[in-house]
Formats: structure tokens, C-alpha cells, sequence
């Protein structure tokens, strides 16, 4: 078998000397992605990965290779369109307007577009050469982050309509000597548990069928690393993310040559899609980042991108909180809440969120089997309404924030019974429940205007509403659209039409309310992805609070996500350390979901204390420099740090997470990274517990060459199972 070099690809058949291939080098900082024509004018990646000095040897590497079958010219096509000549997973797949279902796509032209001194726009036209069918690939680089953003536009130019089968957001090619997949799997409270697969012939799919809430059981998003397992330091590795926020597809092929083929997009399963003529179909972006130095730079490198570019204010501020759910489920009255205020100003957080239980009145909130979508205060247990509840809570000294679920509605409400056509529900079929919910057929312009008006009406009313937490619990069972078929519509367009109609809300919301910041939620994780995070500030992992479990969750999502996006908060899911619940929350966006009255002496001193030392170093970890140390999946200590721009403040995180070894916990220093090796640097211990001491020597001082070669041991064990340590330059 011929020797392989990394991730350079061939693009059979070969041209002749004479015959000149266009040549489209697709460049970050550091890594590039080629396309090439082929003798045949078909589109081909041609390489993947670090960036060569001279471009004009891209032209050179397909000549490197010598691998020769009649199906090899298509394994590395940029788009693969089905029904020709091609044997392998389609990217496209299309039935025409006279039933014809083959497709079989020639390059046309490219152009590149600087938009600014980092971002460039690469698009290339593709087209059939029987058909009137355009495609068009978008290629979107962020240079100093080395993210690349994907995208496709199909038009039809057809005099009839066609079917999109299917239609895949990109097609990536690799080569490498083995290919090892880290995807991810769980449920409800487990989300997020990583799973590494070493990929072998045949097709490895990721996908999600559940219509809403697309995550519940496997998140659009995963690491591929190439030759062999990638480290946090070393390795080459990819973060990729399909943003979608409804049922997706990542197909990975091993072709005869054992080379890597990844198609992602949405996924086709019932959802064949129409296309009238002269209309054109926009994909979902695929999103993704390549390190040569392991998934540690990767993921700094996707939290810089999603901080300046996708997440709304990612280069904010985020408010403290407290949640009443968990304190008060649905038994609460606003003379309660009001009393909830003044524990949330003692606290010492920002605002005060009203969850779950405060409307409905024919079928009152106060269980989750009814109200679900009857969005009026509950006359009983708010005689005031919220205009009240966000007076009280800004005399109290706080800010006021509020509990939404619009796509949803339970079959015991008011709105179900005026509009049961706005449901998604088969009509042959018994309904089936989702936590005694249905979902609301998004795809339904009337529906979409009754979603954002609820959020119209409470903002116009309470102009000084300042956070909405919009949440999503149900999954779409017996899936039909009443509106599609009034409208004649096919059923099949449900799917990706509902999350269309989502988007169209968000757009208008944020149109009118720009700044307020959302959280969103779904039962924890459910929904999360870069799409989505477009239109809010901050997501909720996992309903999962219990610090050890949150450990690990929390270190899987800081892979993708930054910390300014992740909330985390401290609850009674676990009774022990108060402290260990508070510095688990402190490595994202923290709040609290407690009864403060119920605190103890010290306790109530501890959290306050948690809350004014988070307060001094939150800017590091919103904005500053991810690095995990230490993995809890393979040590009995977790641990992590943020490193400022300047090099000259760090934080960092460490948490016991297994009891077996008492006296081996911190035997070994722990490596630092981030910090500038030529600076001295003191440690302070911070939020420790009321009347306890440190056991460190915060006199000592040191290089962060050292702090980076030899370590610091934070004296993890069983009296003292989290430390947090705050690391800052001797001026």
C-alpha cells in the first residue's frame, strides 16, 4: 500500500499535464481546506489540515498519490450528488421535476471575499449539466481562530418542482492511518457522557429524530481525531458542530482506501423537502476547528470564535441569580416570592428568576399536567401580576427575570381547547405525552405570531423584565402539521419547517429586544448548539446540579462551549459541602437555587463569600483562556484554569471526585499552562470555608516556568475536596 502523508487527498481521475485543475486554497491562520477540479470538471477535496507555506504547491498534491479504481474519483468529491456514478453516502440527493433521481455536479466558478482583516467568504457554484440545479458551497474562515464555517444553497431553476431527499451542509474528506471519534450520548440529568470510537469500515451516523429538544439523547457536535488518540496538548484533532436546532445527521464512511468520508446536514428522515422553481433551499452551518496541538487548543479556539462572532454578547457580562424551582417547585404566592426577593439581596446576587407555576387560571399551573399556554398571571397566587413582583424585586435591590415554555401546551388549557389545530398531532392517532405536554406546530405563521406575542406582551407590559429563561420539554410524537395540510403542504416539510418558524420568532424578538439576556433551556442540555446560541446570552447544561455529576458534565461542554454561556447552579441535589456545591458552579455563569432562610450561619458566610470572590475573578473566566489539567475520567482530581490576555491573572479549579484513595488524592503536582514563563506569580487560596485556614504557603512565589514545568500541588483530600486558587503576577 502506498505511504500516506496526512491528510493530503487525491483527486482521481487524474488530469493530464496538459489540462490545468482550478485550484481553491480555503485558509485560517494555520490550517487550510483544498478544492480542485478533476479532469471531469468535478469538485474535489484535495487537502485538509496545516497550511503549506507556498500555495502554489496545492496544485501539486493529488499527483502525490497513485490509487486508481473507477469509483475512487468521487470518495473526495466536495459535494457528493447521488444517482450517477456514485457508490457511496450522497450529500445531495434530488428527485426532479420529470422524476429523474439523478444528479451529477461540475464546477462552474468560485469567488473569495474579504469581509474584514479576519473573516473571508469563499463560495463556489456548482451545477448539473442535464438539470437546472445550482449549488452553492459557502466557506466562511475565521483566520486568527481557525474556524471554518460551512454552508450550501441549492436552487432550483427547474420549470417544475423538485424533491430534496437529501441535503448536507458539508462534505469533508480525510486521510490518516486510523480515525477515532468522540461522540457523545445520555438522557435527562446524564448528558453529555463522552464515548471514543475508533472508526473501521463501514458508516458510523450520529443523528436525532426527536423534532425538538433535537439533543436529548446525542448532541450535533464531536471530536475526530487522526492516527491516534488526541491528547489536551497533542494530536491532531477536530471539533466539528452541525448548528441546528431539529433533527440532524453526521454520517462517517471509511472508503476503500481507508480514507475518511463526513457528510452533516439535517437529517433526511421524513423530511424529503419541495422546491418550487426559482425557489432555493439555504442548509444549517457546520461548524468546526482543526489543532495540530491537541483538543486543548481546539477548544480555545471555538470559545474565542463563539465569543466575538456567535454568542449574543459573548464579550459581556453575565448577572448572579436566584432561581426559586427548586426551593419552591409550584407551591409558592407573591407574598412568598417577595420574601424570596429580599433572600436573593442578602445573597448578595444580581437578579431573581420566577420559574415554572405563575400563570394559568380556568386550569391553573399548579402541577406540570395543566396551564401549559394559557400565559395570564394566576389570579390566585399573583393577585397583582408580575408588574408588581419586578417593583417589589427592584425595591428589594434586585432585578427580576421570569420562566417562559411557548412552543408547548398541555391538553388540559385554554389554548388547547380554542386552537387544537395549532398542535402537532397525528388525527388517527392517540396523543401521546411528552411530561403531559404537546408541541405547538411552529411551522404555522399563526402560531408564530401567538409565540412571540407572548413574549411581546410580558416585555411591553414589564418593560423591566431583565431575563427571560425560555425553556423546551417535550419531543414531537405522532408528528402532522393541520396547517401543512390546509395549506396543501407536504408533511414531510414539519420537521425542518417548525425549526425554521422557531428562528423567525427569535429574529423577531431580538429585532425588538436586543439586549435582554435568554437562557435556553430544555430539560437541561436538550436543545444547545451554535445556531440557537445566536439569540441568547447563556444555556442550562443538565437539570443535573449534583456538583460531582456536574464536574464531569461541565468539563465535557467546556470542549464547545465557553464558560460565559454555561450556567451553573448551586442547589440541595447534593447536602454536603456548600462549598464544594459553590466552587463546582463558579467554572461557568454561576446562580443559586436555594432557600437562603434555610442557610445555616456559616453557610449563609460561605456563599456570600463564594459570591464576592466570583465576583472579583468572573471576567477571567467569561473571557479568558480555558486549560484542563487534570481529567476526572482517568484521575481522582479534576482540575482546570483561565488565564487572562495579558497573562497576568489566573483562576483555577480543583475537585476531588473520587474517595477511594485517601492519602494518593494530590501526591503529584499539578502542571499549570497559559501562564508567561518569563513572569513571578503569587497564589492565593480563595472562598475558603468560614473558620478554616489554608494549608498553602501564599508567600511563596514563582515563575510561570515553573508553575508550568514542575506544578503546584493544591493539597486536595478528604477535609478539603475543592480549592480554588487564584494566581496573579508579582508587580
Amino acid at each position: 500500500m502506498f505511504k500516506k502523508i496526512l491528510y493530503l487527498i487525491i483527486c482521481i481521475p487524474y488530469l493530464s499535464i496538459a489540462q490545468k485543475a482550478v485550484v481553491i486554497p480555503i485558509e485560517t491562520q494555520n490550517n487550510a481546506l483544498v478544492l480542485a477540479t478533476d479532469k471531469d470538471n468535478r469538485l474535489c477535496v484535495t487537502h485538509f489540515g496545516k497550511r503549506l507555506k507556498q500555495t502554489s504547491e496545492y496544485a501539486q498534491i493529488s499527483q502525490q498519490y497513485w490509487a486508481k479504481d473507477d469509483n475512487a474519483g468521487i470518495y473526495n468529491a466536495a459535494y457528493t450528488s447521488s444517482g450517477s456514478t456514485n457508490l457511496v453516502e450522497p450529500a445531495l440527493n434530488i428527485t426532479h421535476a420529470d422524476g429523474n433521481t439523478s444528479t451529477e455536479l461540475k464546477y462552474v466558478s468560485h469567488e473569495v471575499k474579504k469581509q474584514d482583516e479576519n473573516v473571508s467568504l469563499t463560495t463556489v457554484l456548482l451545477k448539473d449539466e442535464l438539470y437546472p440545479v445550482e449549488v452553492t458551497l459557502f466557506f466562511k474562515t475565521y483566520s486568527q481562530e481557525d474556524v471554518v464555517e460551512q454552508w450550501t444553497v441549492i436552487k432550483n431553476k427547474e420549470k417544475g418542482s423538485i424533491e430534496l431527499e437529501k441535503y448536507a451542509s458539508a462534505n469533508l474528506y480525510f486521510a490518516a492511518d486510523n480515525y477515532y471519534l468522540t461522540s457523545y450520548h445520555g438522557s435527562w440529568a446524564r448528558e453529555m457522557k463522552p464515548e471514543e470510537t475508533l472508526l473501521t469500515n463501514g458508516i458510523k451516523t450520529l443523528d436525532s429524530k426527536l423534532g425538538t429538544r433535537a439533543n436529548l439523547f446525542a448532541p450535533p457536535t464531536f471530536q475526530l481525531a487522526f492516527d491516534r488518540s488526541a491528547t489536551e496538548d497533542e494530536g491532531k484533532v477536530l471539533l466539528g458542530q452541525l448548528a441546528w436546532s431539529g433533527n440532524f445527521k453526521i454520517d462517517f464512511e471509511m472508503d476503500s482506501y481507508h480514507h475518511l468520508r463526513m457528510i452533516a446536514g439535517i437529517n433526511p428522515h421524513s423530511s424529503e423537502y419541495p422546491l418550487e422553481a426559482n425557489q432555493e433551499f439555504k442548509t444549517p452551518s457546520f461548524i468546526y476547528t482543526f489543532s495540530e496541538k491537541g483538543k486543548g487548543l481546539a477548544s480555545i479556539n471555538m470559545h474565542r470564535w463563539a465569543k466575538k462572532y456567535r454568542i449574543l454578547d459573548g464579550n459581556g457580562s453575565r448577572m448572579t441569580l436566584l432561581n426559586n424551582w427548586e426551593a419552591t417547585y409550584f407551591d409558592f404566592d407573591e407574598n412568598k416570592l417577595v420574601g424570596l426577593f429580599k433572600g436573593a439581596k442578602k445573597l448578595g446576587v444580581d437578579m431573581f428568576l420566577l420559574d415554572d407555576g405563575w400563570f394559568g387560571n380556568k386550569h391553573p399551573r399548579n402541577d406540570d399536567h395543566a396551564g401549559l399556554g394559557d400565559w395570564q398571571e394566576n389570579k390566585k397566587k399573583l393577585p397583582q401580576g408580575i408588574g408588581y413582583l419586578v417593583k417589589q424585586a427592584t425595591a428589594a435591590g434586585v432585578k427580576f427575570g421570569i420562566w417562559l415554555e411557548p412552543e408547548m401546551v398541555n391538553p388540559r388549557s385554554e389554548l388547547y381547547e380554542k386552537h387544537p389545530e395549532w398542535v402537532i398531532k397525528e388525527p388517527q392517532r392517540p396523543e401521546h405525552y411528552f411530561r403531559n405536554q404537546l408541541v405547538l406546530d411552529l411551522s404555522n405563521p399563526e402560531v408564530q405570531n401567538f409565540v412571540y406575542g407572548i413574549l411581546d406582551t410580558l416585555f411591553t407590559k414589564n418593560p423591566n423584565i431583565a431575563f427571560v429563561k425560555w425553556d423546551c420539554n417535550a419531543v414531537i410524537y405522532n408528528a402532522h402539521s393541520q396547517y401543512l395540510e390546509k395549506t396543501k403542504q407536504k408533511q414531510s416539510k414539519l420537521y425542518v419547517d417548525y425549526v425554521k418558524g422557531l428562528y423567525k420568532v427569535l429574529d423577531r424578538v431580538r429585532t425588538k429586544y436586543p439586549s435582554v439576556a435568554m437562557m435556553l433551556c430544555s430539560g437541561g442540555g436538550g436543545r444547545v448548539d451554535y445556531e440557537a446560541l445566536k439569540y441568547f446570552t447563556e444555556f442550562w447544561i443538565s437539570d443535573d446540579t449534583h456538583p460531582l455529576e456536574r464536574v464531569y458534565i461541565q468539563w465535557e461542554n467546556s470542549m464547545f462551549y465557553p464558560a460565559i454561556a454555561s450556567c451553573n447552579h448551586v442547589t440541595d441535589w447534593d447536602k454536603g459541602s456548600l462549598k464544594y456545591r459553590c466552587d463546582v458552579a463558579m467554572m461557568g455563569k454561576m446562580g443559586f437555587d436555594i432557600v437562603v432562610d434555610k442557610l445555616t450561619p456559616n453557610d449563609l458566610i460561605s456563599a456570600q463569600k463564594a459570591i464576592s470572590d466570583y465576583n472579583s475573578f468572573k471576567d477571567v473566566v467569561w473571557q479568558g483562556d480555558l486549560f484542563r489539567l487534570s481529567n476526572p475520567w482517568d484521575k481522582p482530581v479534576a482540575s482546570l484554569m483561565y488565564v487572562n490576555e495579558k497573562q497576568d491573572k489566573a483562576v483555577m479549579f480543583n475537585y476531588l471526585v473520587s474517595n477511594r484513595f485517601e492519602f494518593n488524592f494530590a501526591f503529584e503536582p499539578i502542571k499549570l499552562k497559559g501562564l508567561d514563563p518569563n513572569k513571578k506569580y503569587k497564589i492565593k487560596e480563595l472562598n475558603l470555608y468560614p473558620e478554616t485556614k489554608t494549608s498553602l504557603d501564599e508567600v511563596a512565589t514563582f515563575t510561570g516556568d515553573f508553575l508550568m514545568s514542575v506544578g503546584y500541588n493544591p493539597d486536595i483530600t478528604l477535609n478539603r475536596k475543592s480549592v480554588i486558587l487564584e494566581i496573579t503576577t508579582i508587580k
